[in-house]
């Protein structure tokens, strides 16, 4: 027997609904006495409305920008194709009611998997990124391949909203709430930023019935990542590491190596007394560094305990002598002069190092400090071959397009997964010469817990892979 009928609308971010009904993913709202639910539940009420034979309005809930048929333009340059394994990840995306996440390397063209997508769909589309460089260059390898579409740009002081639009996370986040139902597709490129506190605000309050994740690195330090399945509308439905592309020659082969320098007799008593004091501290308060998340307790307790902060201060120190040691520019010296005429690109973790080897070896650099004509002009430089090396700090991890490379070396970093294949990838785009490998080196302080944090984000980036590291 058909129950009474019910009405959907948007409201604001969220899906209202009317009629004597009770639905699992809405709550009752005081001020009007309505079910209130997320615009992210949308689909999910809709299941539920169809499988328990009650009849319902949602015509007021999507609000579509008409869009012309979008068809990928044959002559475009440079010609569209698909690589088999992305055409198998838009085949489980497309089983999987166009929801759900694929995580490739970096390099691997994930952009062209999203360009499909929305042909697929052929419905208003909004690409979420998280930089204005990605909102860029997500623009204009749209306008190539729609070039009958104008392609709309939110962030960076544009406010433009088409029927294909591309926006930062942090422009999604402002204006989610009047966005959320005029468009029918939502990709989040560089999905593992969703997961944040406020970010993730932008797919609660989006009634997009088909949602695509993009992402080299899922997994977030802080856990987080496990919340994305509920946020995409599905969990991963394709993922494959850089050694199966690599093999399969869709990536460049690459190989890995890592080398230990001394420190000099000044930084190595530097660097224990400091470790000393850290070990101190953390016997004083009863801390054992041996379990996720004991260093996070760490931080918490420095807000009110001396003795806390002073073992986060001493920790750090530590690690910036053990980060910075002077024996690594005479390392990079010789691995520069082993590499002469290799497209190199060198990365550091803090730019005070960056201006010091830039000074030294007379190389371009680029940090979060340099402005934008200053970056484009390095990072055509070096495409133009003016330059065949540049060093950088974290602003070349994530969300910039940089050229090819052959070498990449790595004088600092974190324990970050995420920090360690976005730098791997930046050197695996395929080589002319296929037989020819691309090289990632490492350079470390012999007997400091560097060590350990190479290790560490080597075994988290290879975890889904057979490799040997």
């Amino acid at each position: 027997m058909m129950m009474s009928r019910v009405e959907l609308k948007y409201d604001h971010g969220t899906i209202v609904i009317t009629g004597n009904i009770h639905i699992p993913y809405a709550s009752r709202d005081p001020r009007t006495n309505l079910l209130r639910a997320a615009a992210l539940d949308y689909m999910n009420i809709l299941e539920y409305l169809k499988r328990s034979r009650i009849e319902f309005d949602n015509t007021k809930v999507l609000d579509l920008i008409p869009s012309p048929n979008f068809h990928i333009h044959e002559n475009s340059q440079p010609k569209f194709y698909l690589r088999n394994y992305q055409r198998k990840a838009l085949d489980s995306w497309a089983k999987a009611d166009k929801r759900g996440s694929v995580v490739l390397p970096t390099g691997a063209g994930k952009t062209i998997i999203g360009i499909k997508a929305i042909e697929m769909v052929n419905s208003a589309s909004i690409v979420i990124v998280p930089t204005i460089d990605l909102m860029d260059q997500w623009s204009s390898v749209l306008s190539k391949y729609f070039p009958d579409t104008k392609v709309g740009n939110l962030g960076g002081g544009s406010s433009d909203i088409e029927s294909i639009t591309v926006s930062t996370y942090d422009s999604a986040y402002l204006r989610a709430s009047s966005l959320g139902n005029r468009f029918s597709l939502i990709i989040f490129d560089e999905l593992h930023h969703l997961a944040a506190p406020g970010y993730r605000s932008i797919a609660e309050q989006f009634a997009s019935p088909f949602r695509l994740g993009l992402t080299a690195t899922i997994e977030r330090e802080d856990n987080l990542d496990r919340d994305l399945p509920r946020l995409i509308g599905g969990g991963v439905v394709f993922r494959t590491g850089a050694q199966d592309l690599a093999r399969d020659r869709h990536l460049s082969l690459y190989e890995i190596e890592r080398r230990e320098v001394e420190m000099l007799p000044e930084e190595v008593i530097e660097y224990r007394r400091n470790i000393e004091v850290y070990e101190a501290c953390l016997k004083t308060l009863g801390i054992r560094m041996n379990y996720i998340g004991s260093f996070h307790r760490l931080i918490m307790m420095s807000g009110k305990n001396n003795t806390a902060r002073e073992a986060i201060h001493a920790r750090n120190k530590a690690m910036y002598i053990a980060l910075n040691s002077r024996s690594k520019i005479e390392e990079l010296r010789k691995i520069l002069s082993e590499n002469v005429g290799i497209k190199t690109i060198i990365f550091t973790q803090h730019n005070k190092l960056v201006y010091t080897i830039s000074n030294l070896f007379l190389i371009p650099f680029i940090t979060h400090r340099s402005d934008r004509d200053e970056r484009l002009d390095v990072l055509n430089g070096f495409k133009e071959g003016r330059y065949d090396v540049l060093v950088t700090s974290k602003v070349l991890d994530e969300g910039v397009d940089v050229p090819d490379a052959e070498l990449g070396i790595i004088l600092s970093g974190t324990g970050s997964s995420r920090e360690f294949i976005q730098r791997l990838g930046r050197i695996l785009r395929p080589k002319s010469d296929s037989t020819r490998k691309a090289k990632l080196i490492e350079v470390i302080s012999a007997g400091t817990r560097e060590k350990s944090i190479s290790s560490k984000r080597k075994r988290a980036s290879f975890k889904n892979e057979k490799v040997s590291i």
